[in-house]
């Protein structure tokens, strides 16, 4: 190859199943020269890559035979060369893309959204140099069905549902968001704490470098995720490149709690207070009937146990918003960084959320057990479960200072990015482009729908909700037979709730409103209709299977119990 202006070779050094190092090294033999050795290390960790930048400068212009070697004493050695880049000066227009999702991220509870506490300085910041969107949605309730969606712009049930296990792997005729921007010659990485933004949705399509599980705690997430990105660009400087942080900084963790740290533990909760909140959860957790469901189950406990249900959720809500001031001054570090390196006047920043808390967390500040809404009226429609944040920043590309009140959800995000770098769109997608807001062109409102679906492994039908919320109004469709549980049937297979004047969702209108029932009951089955048609396009994904490792982080979240 013939080496570029700032030549370097990025690379990863990989063994398996041994802990006897194997010595790697690179050779560069010029067509007219010596060869010379410019890497010779032995390297034997087989619990993680060891990235690697070898300088090329000393044959600009020339052309190389490069050699990646290995040789190990021990017959039968496995050794890895991870994702070998050459790379040069910026030679492209394109920008560099962070999409920074706060796993759990609520827009109700960041202060950039109106908060009265200040949660988000520094995304008031940011907000002030971009836009932002006051009503985005996440297009389903949690992690592992969202995060597919916006990285195909497609919903659950298109992409075929999630079928017994844990993971969620995704069609392979899917096209992800890292594999558009990879094809289109981007460097690409993805650094979460979340296993369920990652390989069991088969998303390490198109990444060159995957890391979604190795974390030491998850309340401190972004400050290891930032570290190993920030190894990546050293390692691997070329540009453009997309990279993908999922945090799991303000995540419940099992059993619900959240630890910040110093200096943001003690903002919101007194210290007294925050030990005095661990030993109730403590109570809670030896009174908790298995067989409820966990959050019901929490409630009993507390009047079991004569814990004040009022003043426990807001110091839970108190100690989410530490958190989420301890991630916002990470995002501020983050881009600061950027801007002394000189690569924040190139980069598009998106910063969104998976999902938004737990209604059943929001449930603990406005009802007792008793005042509980029925079971079957559960729904995604609730702000506190997909009202999420979205920003877009682009310095010298998007007007600063924007705020559209426009519904829009995650799945308009992998259309809006292909469009605001000039690349095409996808060729079957259910998100729209949002770049005609953002450059102040005409640009058509649609309503937001959701989804969320599980397969019957036995008959292979759906079953789930199918939601939308179309301005003032919001109405979910449930799928497939009744659940077993009583307390789960509802009385109409539609409900409809006025969102507007009821933002949790907890009282269906159908029987003064007998006209929107009809109406969105017509609307959602063509919906499910079109869902139904689209999916034919798509074979499910084989499963996934989980390492230890993979199971013990779903685990530590809270996934399994």
């Amino acid at each position: 190859m013939r080496v570029p202006e700032g030549g370097r070779l990025g690379t990863a050094l990989g063994v398996l199943g041994t802990d006897n190092p194997v010595e790697f090294r690179v050779v560069a033999k010029p067509d007219d020269g010596d060869a010379a050795t410019l890497l010779n290390e032995p390297y034997g960790d087989n619990g993680r890559w060891a990235e690697r930048a070898v300088d090329l400068s000393e044959f600009v212009g020339q052309t190389l035979t490069l050699s990646l070697e290995a040789d190990a004493v021990e017959p039968g050695t496995v050794a890895f060369w991870g994702a070998p880049t050459l790379s040069g000066g910026r030679g492209t227009d394109k920008p560099n893309v962070i999409l920074y999702v706060i796993d759990g991220g609520w827009a109700d509870d960041m202060s950039v959204y109106g908060y009265n506490r200040r949660t988000t300085p520094y995304l008031e910041r940011l907000a002030a140099e971009g836009a932002v969107f006051e009503h985005a949605y996440s297009n389903s309730s949690w992690t592992l069905p969202s995060t597919a969606s916006f990285m195909t712009s497609l919903q659950t049930s298109v992409l075929g549902g999630m079928r017994g296990g844990p993971g969620f792997p995704i069609p392979a005729q899917s096209m992800t968001m890292a594999e558009h921007l990879h094809r289109a010659g981007y460097q690409s990485a993805v650094f979460t704490s979340n296993p369920n933004a990652g390989t069991l949705s088969t998303l390490e399509r198109g990444v060159d470098l995957m890391r979604d599980s190795d974390v030491e705690r998850d309340y401190t997430s972004s400050v290891e995720l930032h570290d190993g990105y920030w190894d990546w660009r050293d390692a691997f400087p070329g540009e453009p490149y997309w990279v993908h942080f999922q945090t799991t900084d303000v995540h419940e963790y099992e059993g619900g709690q959240l630890s910040p740290v110093a200096p943001f533990s003690g903002l919101f909760v007194p210290t007294a207070r925050r030990r005095e909140f661990y030993e109730e959860w403590a109570r809670i957790n030896d009174a908790l009937e298995p067989a409820q469901f966990f959050w019901r189950a929490v409630l009993r406990a507390m009047e079991v146990t004569g814990i004040d249900r009022v003043g426990f959720y807001e110091t839970m809500r108190g100690l989410y918003d530490e958190s989420m001031a301890h991630q916002d001054y990470q995002i501020g570090r983050l881009v600061e960084r950027l801007r002394e390196r000189g690569e924040w006047e190139r980069t598009l920043l998106i910063v969104a959320a998976d999902h938004a808390v737990a209604a059943a967390v929001q449930d603990l500040g406005v009802m007792s057990q008793e005042s509980l809404p029925p079971d079957w009226t559960r729904s995604m429609l609730r702000s506190s479960i997909t009202r999420v944040p979205l920003i877009f920043v682009w310095p010298g590309q998007i007007e600063p200072g924007q705020r559209f009140d426009d519904p829009v959800s995650m799945i308009d995000v992998l259309p809006t990015l292909l469009d605001l770098v000039g690349l095409p769109p996808p060729d079957v997608a259910q998100g729209q482009s949002l770049a005609p807001l953002l450059r102040g062109e005409p640009w058509a409102p649609r309503p937001v729908i959701l989804d969320e679906f599980r397969v019957d492994p036995a008959t292979g039908q759906k079953e789930g909700l199918l939601e939308i919320i179309d301005g003032r109004w919001g109405a979910s469709l449930q799928i497939g037979p009744p659940p077993g549980d009583p307390s789960q049937r509802r009385p109409w297979p539609v409900l409809v709730f006025d969102v507007g004047a009821d933002p949790l969702a907890l009282r269906p209108i159908n029987e003064e409103r007998p006209d929107l029932v009809n109406h969105y009951t017509t609307v959602l089955e063509e919906q499910w209709e079109a869902h139904q048609a689209l999916a034919t396009q798509f074979t499910p994904g084989a499963e996934v299977t989980l390492t230890p490792e993979q199971l013990e982080r779903l685990r530590t979240l809270g996934y399994i119990r």
